[in-house]
């Protein structure tokens, strides 16, 4: 995975990852520790040749003429490999620069001959401005890069503002600083009433200074993520304790997922980050981005960094391991980028403003013809209501346009968005199948002529409704573990057992039942797949009453059941198969809505609410989840962008759901803090705060529980090792 998607994108990070490789070898690395002093990298020449040090900037001074997004492409590996050397400072001097229109630098820092060196906290330094002068005076925050710097730039007090100054090293006194991070050192400096020159104070928003550092921050830190994640699970999948490798247990194994989950929200922000400081986007939209990136990816790679220490156990805590480097590099990185509170509260305070990030994608131009003949059929249907619009929909395959003709339009990914772009703007609604969504591609898959022609049309138009009998009382995650039993009998099957959880159970008409025909043989092997006449078959349905007081669910009751042989899809014992069936064009969507989704926009409504406002600390909370819904947003982005260039979903709709959840079950356990005693009354509307903390504590359940959700993070992306079977 890399911050970038394309294929130009893929082959920079190879190019620089090859680089990395050759020049950052263990033995230059652990020079740089050694060594008393921070000094300049023998190889900053090759790395200047590569193209990587004007990656950015315009080809007149020297650069390559690309944007920012390119160079977090190349921050990101850098960071990755523990590469020595100001590559961070210089790239922020540099972009900072060229926005501030200072070119006279340029063409150095490109070549590699000026070194760049950077604060973002002001320290002592202050700007007085007086008898016809501007001068600096005062000791410096830490600055990065600042023992080997040239050109230096610094946070500085300027009448109770921040202000950003350019100085040369030669008309500052130096001293360099025993740094925590003990591959790229700091310094600090003291001037004493430095006249400052016309431009020396940048006229450039300081406030896009540091959104600039914050995105170039974000993209190292993104790469220190990468390789404490992939660290922890390649030794998790090869040390041995006990008997079994360690990344067996799932306590290290759902460690290890989460740190690739945070990995992947430090990745994603990042990435918008540095899109939106190249896009002709509002300064604040921008801002917002940057500010979400220095929240989240500092704060996940400091968390990563620690957890790879502990999975990696006593080697970890070694000098020799490298592991604790990058836990000093996060560390650092996220303390000198400013606290991390402070940039929740921007992200708070700049949403409460009303900004927000707005999600797009651009279209290919084959996509108009697509709009033009979409935008012709659904003329009919502006005239029709009801069941009649619902019915010409489903008949002109918009009920699930993916799926294949004549009950979809075998849509591909631009398809599916033209289509879903007409539908809202001509406000029509096709029928949404909830179940059926799984049961329709399914029966058309596996399912026979007539199955396909009795259930098929009938659940696209919204005649049918199903429910899905799955989970048991024995048989909840471990599906395959279910105890239901279906007996061969004259025409059929007799189906005796109880499933629970089931939703819509009393609404249904029909329902898609996994019952076990054939104990002989290996679970997942001696299941089947019946359709059930919900109304038809004597089933005996109880409502199930949750902890909200209400009863959505109910447990079903199997005695004798029967079920003819033509409600059976495909064989005996293809259940397991025919239960987890997707189509290769799935469905690929884009949410139109606000970016924070339903959850961040009621908490920001609510926030609205309380008298006098938020305090520092609210501030702070809200601003983690208008983060982590904006994350969600960007995964789902990242997923459509993957799907338009016909490449396969990347890494970020694995753990969407991993995240989603969490974020939303936050969300309302937020709003019950907020409303105070009065969240604590009962009998409350199912809208209410309180009502919904209580819905979505069953999402972390259904659907496959979070544990599961771990463990398949931790086995399918990761390669750690399956848990054992039953006693072995």
């Amino acid at each position: 995975m890399t911050i970038g998607l394309s294929d130009e994108d893929r082959e920079l990070r190879d190019s620089v990852r090859g680089w990395a490789a050759r020049h950052a070898t263990p033995a230059v690395i652990r020079a740089a520790v050694e060594s008393k002093a921070e000094v300049r990298p023998t190889y900053w020449g090759s790395l200047a040749e590569l193209g990587m040090l004007g990656l950015h900037l315009p080809e007149e001074v020297g650069g390559a003429g690309y944007g920012i997004v390119e160079l977090a492409i190349v921050t990101e590996e850098l960071g990755r490999a523990m590469v020595p050397g100001p590559f961070l400072p210089t790239a922020v001097v540099s972009t900072v620069l060229h926005e501030a229109g200072r070119t006279a630098t340029l063409p150095g820092l490109a070549d590699g001959t000026v070194l760049g060196a950077v604060s973002l906290l002001p320290g002592g330094l202050k700007i007085v401005r007086g008898g016809g002068k501007v001068t600096l005076s005062g000791t410096s925050s830490h600055i990065l890069g600042g023992q080997v710097g040239d050109v230096f730039l610094l946070a500085a007090d300027d009448a109770g503002q921040l202000a950003f100054v350019v100085v040369d090293r030669d008309r500052l006194d130096v001293d360099e600083l025993p740094s925590h991070d003990v591959v790229r050192r700091n310094a600090e400096v003291t001037v004493d009433g430095l006249e400052l020159a016309d431009g020396d104070v940048l006229g450039l928003d300081s406030q896009r200074v540091l959104d600039i550092a914050a995105t170039l921050f974000a993209a190292e830190s993104a790469g220190l993520a990468d390789w404490a994640t992939t660290t922890a699970a390649d030794y998790a999948r090869v040390r041995q304790q006990f008997g079994r490798v360690i990344g067996q247990y799932q306590g290290v194994k759902h460690k290890a997922a989460r740190m690739f989950s945070l990995t992947e929200q430090a990745r994603v922000t990042a990435w918008d980050a540095a899109r939106a400081m190249g896009e002709d986007v509002s300064a604040d939209e921008a801002s917002l981005a940057a500010a979400v990136a220095g929240s989240v990816a500092l704060e996940s790679a400091f968390q990563v960094t620690k957890d790879c220490i502990q999975v990696l156990g006593g080697i970890g805590f070694t000098w020799e391991h490298d592991a604790h480097l990058y836990l000093r590099r996060a560390q650092s990185l996220r303390i000198l980028l400013g606290s991390t509170a402070s940039w929740k509260r921007r992200v708070a305070n700049l949403t409460l403003e009303g900004v927000r990030r707005v999600l797009s994608v651009d279209l290919p131009p084959e996509a108009e013809q697509i709009r033009a003949d979409v935008r012709a059929e659904l003329i009919p249907a502006a005239s029709m209501a009801g069941a009649e619009q619902k019915a010409y929909l489903a008949e002109k395959g918009y009920t699930s346009s993916h799926l294949p003709a004549p009950w979809g339009k075998g849509a591909d990914a631009v398809t599916q968005l033209v289509i879903a772009e007409e539908l809202r703007a001509s406000k029509l609604e096709p029928h949404d199948m909830i179940i059926g969504n799984w049961v329709v591609p399914t029966l058309i898959a596996h399912g026979n002529a007539e199955q396909i022609e009795r259930f098929v049309p009938q659940s696209l138009r919204g005649d049918l409704v199903w429910c899905q009998l799955f989970s048991e009382p024995g048989a909840g995650s471990d599906l395959a573990g279910l105890s239901t039993k279906a007996t061969k009998v004259e025409g059929g099957w007799k189906l005796n057992g109880q499933k629970v959880w089931t939703s819509m159970a009393r609404e249904a008409d029909w329902g898609i039942c996994l019952a076990r025909t054939d104990g002989d043989v290996p679970k997942h092997k001696g299941l089947s797949y019946f359709l059930i006449d919900i109304r038809g078959s004597g089933l005996d349905i109880r409502p199930l009453r949750e902890i909200t007081g209400e009863a959505l669910f109910n447990e079903v009751f199997f005695d004798d059941v029967f079920v003819p042989d033509e409600c059976l899809v495909g064989e005996p014992g293809d259940g397991w198969k025919l239960a987890r069936t997707t189509l290769a064009n799935e469905r690929v969507s884009l949410s139109h809505d606000s970016s924070l989704g339903s959850g961040g926009e009621a908490l920001l409504g609510l926030a609205s609410e309380i008298p006098g406002g938020l305090d520092d600390e609210q501030l702070t909370v809200l601003g983690k989840v208008l983060c982590d819904a904006q994350s969600g947003g960007l995964m789902g982005l990242r997923t459509t962008l993957r799907s338009l260039t016909g490449v396969q979903p990347g890494a970020e709709s694995s753990i969407a759901k991993l995240l989603g959840v969490e974020h939303i079950q936050q969300v309302w356990e937020v709003a019950m803090d907020w409303a105070g005693p009065r969240s604590l009354l009962g009998e409350q509307h199912r809208r209410s705060a309180t009502q919904m903390f209580l819905n979505s504590q069953c999402m972390s359940i259904a659907g496959g529980t979070t544990n599961v959700q771990l463990n398949i993070i931790g086995e399918r992306i990761l390669g750690l090792p399956r848990d054992p079977e039953p006693g072995k």
